[in-house]
């Protein structure tokens, strides 16, 4: 129970990564608050977790609806103690895509700027709004995603690899800022880790990403959550402005 009496919330924690991490807290004696857009899937994992969890649909990349809703989950449990800043999206292209000496292809200005929104605004959103609270109470873990691509890039992710590398910037920035108050920041830098998303693809492909990793092994969304929860508890007190690759050894190629 080492998240017992602690008031945990989690962006895009009805499925993959967020849904493992609420599932574990959960066993630890948190009070587990989730957001998410997909508000099905959020009510029917609090069905699931019981009266220790309640869900709120937000999008994250809504100032207004953002600091509504932590306004309303300290007015209700009276502090908030760990911020898990999960909730991401792909739109995966090239940047720009050549032919015969002809240009075939490019990423959108639409998918450039959905990814950022949610992957880097919605980070910066939830965390200004979450952090006057930890201030005000003494302290408080924030745990922003990035990923294996915000450290090494990768082909045709162009927008996302933008967000991770800007988490990562956001990561090292908050701790110099906000150790003073006790707010330990890091983030978690995961590899190709088996969510519904990535399940979708075709099995070849699959197997290639597990081969590249030198476990030869695609990770679970439960790996992740591990490390999450480690950041929130007391454990890694003294755990601050880090990034912790959980990624099985992988080592991205050009």
């Amino acid at each position: 129970m080492r998240l017992e009496g602690k008031v945990c919330i989690v962006t895009g924690g009805a499925a993959g990564i967020g849904k493992a991490t609420a599932l574990k807290f959960a066993r630890e004696g948190a009070q587990v608050v989730i957001c998410d857009v997909n508000e099905e899937a959020g009510n029917a994992l609090v069905q699931e977790l019981g009266n220790n969890a309640s869900f709120y649909k937000v999008n994250v990349t809504n100032r207004q609806e953002v600091q509504a809703w932590i306004d309303d989950v300290a007015a209700k449990y009276g502090h908030i103690d760990v911020l898990i800043n999960n909730a991401g999206i792909t739109r995966d292209s090239q940047f720009v895509k050549y032919k015969d000496g002809q240009l075939v292809g490019q990423m959108s200005e639409e998918a450039f700027d959905a990814v950022i929104a949610v992957n880097l605004k919605g980070v910066f959103n939830t965390t200004q709004a979450v952090v006057p609270y930890m201030i005000k109470q003494g302290g408080g873990s924030i745990v922003s995603a990035s990923s294996v691509v915000g450290l090494y890039g990768n082909f045709g992710q162009t927008n996302y690899a933008a967000t991770k590398f800007g988490v990562i910037g956001m990561t090292k920035t908050w701790a110099r800022e906000l150790g003073k108050y006790q707010i330990r920041v890091n983030a978690v830098a995961p590899g190709f880790i088996l969510t519904e998303m990535v399940l979708k693809m075709p099995e070849d492909v699959l197997a290639g990403m597990a081969k590249n990793a030198p476990l030869k092994r695609l990770g679970k969304p439960e790996e992740i959550a591990d490390v999450y929860c480690w950041l929130a508890s007391n454990e890694s007190s003294y755990v601050h402005g880090a990034v912790i690759s959980v990624d099985g050894g992988i080592v991205l190629g050009s």
